[in-house]
């Protein structure tokens, strides 16, 4: 329960350039998720001018992980605000602490965790292809923001894999593939289509 009522969470996870985002928006349009991307929601914090803006703007230039709970205060905003009561949340749990910390605020226990698996170097020549212009898109960031991705994300897919809650996806293939993937974890989710005759 998040403000009165019944959310269902799926946490996705990757490492950076893994397609998280692409995936993502496809799950919108067809399966009927409101998305919630962590780094989206901080990098309009820091905009809004909020007094938290300098030191989140400090650690994502460093590719480091803001404290748990700007990041879910601004996720719980987000959902309490939201019209629906299925989120994809991308980029979050960065880590354990991040993990406990988001089950014990909200009291939310994720209905699973999708996590797009790919090698550091399909990642790192996709990050430097896609040039948006990114203060984290370089390749000393890229290679800080993977080894941060496999020393503190990790543990999160461990731990909740040891309780059977993990999708894994192979993210190295073409897009159109994963989403075939996607598609199958996800077909539980699909809107209900009711015929009246």
């Amino acid at each position: 329960m998040l403000g009165g009522k019944k959310v269902t969470v799926v946490f996705v996870l990757g490492g950076p350039g893994s397609g998280k985002g692409t995936q993502c928006t496809t799950i919108v349009e067809h399966f009927g998720f409101t998305h919630l991307s962590a780094g989206d929601l901080l990098r309009a914090e820091i905009k809004s001018g909020s007094q938290n803006e300098t030191m989140i703007e400090n650690m994502i230039k460093e590719g480091k992980i803001v404290p748990s709970e700007v990041t879910i205060k601004l996720l719980q905003e987000a959902m309490i605000k939201s019209e629906n009561d299925k989120f994809l949340i991308d980029g979050f749990p960065r880590n354990e602490e991040n993990r406990a910390a988001f089950e014990n605020v909200t009291k939310i226990s994720p209905a699973f965790v999708l996590f797009f698996d790919c090698a550091e170097e399909e990642l790192e020549k996709r990050l430097l292809g896609r040039n948006q212009g990114r203060v984290d898109d370089n390749i000393e960031t890229i290679r800080k923001r993977f080894n941060v991705f496999v020393e503190s994300s990790l543990p999160v897919i461990e731990y909740y894999s040891s309780k059977d809650k993990v999708e894994k996806i192979d993210a190295a293939k073409p897009i159109p593939e994963v989403f075939e993937d996607v598609k199958a974890i996800f077909a539980p989710y699909a809107p209900q289509v009711i015929y009246l005759f």
